[in-house]
C-alpha cells in the first residue's frame, strides 16, 4: 500500500505495473462503507493485461488523515490491522453548477470525490483512464468523467443507477443509514458470528466468510462525518436528479453492469440512468445485467464481471 496527500487527506492506494502505452489504465472507486479491498478479485484478473489503480475515498479504509481518524480502542485497532474539465461548455450543466457543488456542505459530495480523483490522476501522471465505480463509486466515476474528460476515456458503472427521486423511499433510506452510521460501537467486530451476518446481506448468495469479516472492519472504522455527509450529500433531490442530465452530457463510453437479484440498485433503476446515455439508443447495449448477483458484482461474480470488461474495453478502445 502507497499514501499520496490530496488537499489534506492521507490516501491509500496501490498501482499495479504498467503495461503497453496504448492501454488505459483501470480507476477503481468503491461504495459507500467499504474500501478498496473488494476490487481484489478482479485485479487478480485484469492486471496481466491492465495497469490498475485501486485506492480508499477520503474518510474510508485507510484514506484518513491522523486528525480526522475516529478515535479507535485497542481492540478496533487490531481488528483493523488483521482485516488486511469535460462538463464546463455544455449547457445544461454550467460550470456555475459544478463550482456551486464542489463548494457545498462538505468535502464528502460527489463533486469533492471527483475533485480527489481527478488530482490523484495528476499526480500519478495517468491521462488514459477508464473509471470502474462501484454503486456510490458509480456516481463519482460519472462525476469523474464529467469534469476530467481529458483523462477519463470511458465509465463502468457496477450496481449503480438512478436519477429518479422517491421522496418516502429516499426519506427512509437516509433515516435507516443516519442510523447504521450512529450506532457502530468498535466492539462489534468482536460480536461472535457478526461476519456470517454479514456475509449474508445485499448478496444473493453468501460470500466468503473472509469477505464478511472484512465488511464489518470498513463499516466500523469508516470516519463518521464521511460515512454520513456522502450519503446525504449524493441522495438529495437535486443530486439525484442531476445524474441522468451528467449521463446525458458524456461524450465518453458509459457502461452498466447491473445485479439481476440486487435489491439496493434493482436492474429496473440502473436501465433508467443508462437510457439517458448515447448508447443505450441501441438497444440498450450499455446495459449488462448479471444473473445470480445482488449488490456486490465484483465479489459475488468476478469472472463474468471480468469478461464483460474486457468485452467493453476491446470494443469501445478498438
Amino acid at each position: 500500500m502507497a499514501t499520496i496527500e490530496i488537499l489534506g487527506a492521507t490516501h491509500a492506494y496501490e498501482l499495479t505495473p504498467p503495461k503497453a502505452s496504448s492501454s488505459p489504465v483501470l480507476v477503481f472507486i468503491h461504495g459507500w462503507l467499504l474500501s478498496r479491498n473488494y476490487w481484489q478479485p478482479l485485479i487478480d484478473r485484469l492486471d496481466d493485461d491492465y495497469q490498475c489503480l485501486v485506492y480508499d475515498l477520503r474518510g474510508f479504509g485507510d484514506s484518513q488523515s491522523p486528525t480526522d481518524k475516529p478515535p479507535k480502542t485497542e481492540s478496533a485497532s487490531r481488528a483493523t490491522t488483521s482485516g488486511g474539465a469535460g462538463a464546463t461548455d455544455n449547457a445544461a450543466l454550467t460550470s456555475a453548477d459544478v463550482d456551486a457543488t464542489r463548494l457545498s456542505t462538505s468535502n464528502y459530495s460527489l463533486a469533492a470525490y471527483a475533485r480527489d480523483l481527478g488530482i490523484l490522476l495528476e499526480k500519478l501522471d495517468i491521462d488514459n483512464a477508464w473509471l470502474i465505480g462501484h454503486s456510490l463509486g458509480g456516481s463519482i466515476a460519472l462525476w469523474g468523467a464529467s469534469v476530467d474528460s481529458e483523462r477519463v476515456k470511458g465509465v463502468i458503472c457496477l450496481n449503480a443507477g438512478g436519477g429518479i427521486y422517491l421522496k418516502e423511499e429516499f426519506e427512509r433510506f437516509r433515516n435507516v443509514g443516519k442510523q447504521l452510521v450512529k450506532r457502530r460501537p468498535q466492539w462489534l467486530c468482536y460480536l461472535p458470528l457478526i461476519d456470517v451476518l454479514f456475509t449474508r446481506a445485499q448478496v444473493a448468495r453468501p460470500l466468503a466468510r473472509r469477505w464478511g469479516r472484512q465488511r464489518v472492519i470498513d463499516f466500523v472504522v469508516a470516519h463518521p462525518e464521511a460515512a454520513l455527509r456522502s450519503l446525504l450529500d449524493s441522495t438529495t433531490e437535486a443530486e439525484v436528479h442531476r445524474l441522468p442530465q451528467m449521463v446525458s452530457q458524456l461524450q465518453q463510453p458509459v457502461y452498466f453492469l447491473a445485479g439481476a437479484n440486487d435489491r439496493v440498485m434493482a436492474p429496473k433503476y440502473v436501465r433508467h440512468l443508462a437510457s439517458f446515455h448515447k448508447l443505450f439508443q441501441n438497444g440498450g447495449a450499455n446495459v449488462i445485467e448479471i444473473p445470480n448477483c445482488g449488490h456486490l458484482a465484483m465479489v459475488e461474480q468476478p469472472d463474468i464481471v471480468d469478461t464483460q470488461i474486457r468485452r467493453i474495453l476491446a470494443e469501445s478502445v478498438s
